[in-house]
């Protein structure tokens, strides 16, 4: 099926810790947002497509009972930063194929409050069968989402001599975009000195490896491209899509071939597999003037790097050196200052960036004449956006 869809419309509550709004009352906010931004109406909202939902979250119907809605398409995932790309893979999906004019994919995160009502860390996920959420083996140890990067990037570090100095350049590039992104928590500079002595979280991931704890909603529209013409803001339109890949290969917070959990141990280059999006968007990856990523550890993004084959295996710590992915680099990554700098909304403040992007109303982090964004993760998954 010819994917024909567009983000018409997006909109995001006040990002912060311990908001005292509900999520609920932060989606209303995003929503409402996102209508002004649109300039749709309420009651030309016809679909949902959810990435929250229980255990962290509302479900769809009672979000659709609180913002008012009269709905003819769900999508429901729940509240992991895996589901980002699925739920609006979904929303293009659904409006491809005429059943619905127009979907709000919707977030709403109060991970503060949740933290606080378990008085202290925790993962109230890790109930669920198999335990952890994000590759974690509580027998071993690993219980929390950082274990699994951590071990991870252990692995990769040996295999590749990779410091955590290098390492560092991640989220001091990262928070440079956020420097100039005035929604963005973030607002002081990070040295290096700052990142080498902050505390340890699990080894070898410092502080600053480790991304925002933080309550905020992003609401975004999509519709059809024909649909899209006659709205307030200039479409951008959705290229291509490829989905989230698994499999015994596959670990959570590594890349193919890393040897961790049960994955075979290989030297293997980016796949083909891994490349589709770039064909079935009709681009080249040499087009991508910017990369969006789920950086909830400074390692995910250089796993990301080498999956998509922006540098060879074993490079991407050389790679982001000497400003590549920062302000004015050859590869500007995350600039809106990501999950690490600006807020954690579950990657949907990335969308929003790219939709600000795209559209040229990126300010001082405006990438010039920006016309081809990737969004992909360290998970496979990955949608090509266009002007």
């Amino acid at each position: 099926m010819k994917i024909n869809a567009a983000i018409v419309g997006t909109g995001a509550s006040t990002f912060g810790r311990f908001l005292p709004q509900s999520q609920l009352g932060l989606a209303a906010e995003a929503f409402k947002a996102a209508l002004e931004d649109s300039g749709l109406k309420r009651e030309e909202i016809d679909g949902l497509s959810m990435h929250m939902g229980s255990p962290l979250g509302l479900d769809y119907d009672r979000v659709a009972d609180g913002l008012g809605l009269n709905i003819r398409y769900v999508n429901q995932g729940w509240t992991h930063g895996r589901f980002v790309t699925n739920a609006l893979q979904h929303a293009a999906l659904a409006v491809s194929a005429g059943m619905a004019e127009v979907v709000a994919c919707v977030t709403a995160i109060s991970f503060t409050r949740e933290r606080a009502i378990l008085g202290g860390p925790g993962d109230i996920e890790g109930h669920r069968e198999e335990g952890g959420t994000h590759g974690e083996s509580p027998p071993y140890g690993l219980t929390a989402p950082a274990g699994g990067a951590a071990i991870a990037m252990q692995r990769y570090m040996a295999r590749y001599g990779t410091t955590s100095e290098e390492l560092a350049a991640v989220p001091m590039q990262i928070r440079r975009h956020a420097l100039r992104n005035p929604d963005a928590i973030m607002q002081q500079e990070l040295t290096l000195e700052d990142h080498q002595s902050s505390r340890m979280v699990v080894d070898p991931l410092h502080l600053f490896d480790c991304c925002l704890i933080t309550d905020g909603a992003v609401v975004t529209f999509v519709t059809t491209e024909e649909r899209a013409r006659d709205l307030r803001q200039k479409p951008v339109r959705i290229a291509g899509m490829q989905g989230i890949r698994s499999g015994r290969d596959e670990f959570i917070f590594a890349p193919p071939g890393l040897g961790i959990s049960q994955q075979p141990e290989s030297d293997s280059a980016s796949r083909p597999v891994d490349r589709e999006v770039y064909g079935l968007a009709g681009v080249s990856r040499d087009d991508v003037q910017g990369l969006y990523t789920y950086d909830a550890f400074s390692p995910l993004v250089l796993f990301t790097l080498e999956r998509f084959g922006f540098c060879g295996t074993g490079e991407a710590a050389g790679f982001v050196q000497n400003g590549t992915i920062g302000p004015g680099g050859r590869l500007p990554v995350n600039t809106n200052g990501g999950l690490l700098s600006e807020a954690h909304v579950a990657g949907w403040n990335h969308m929003r960036e790219i939709t600000r992007q795209i559209r040229g109303t990126a300010g001082d982090r405006q990438i010039p004449g920006a016309e081809v964004l990737q969004w992909g993760t360290v998970w496979g998954d990955s949608i090509i956006f266009t002007a």
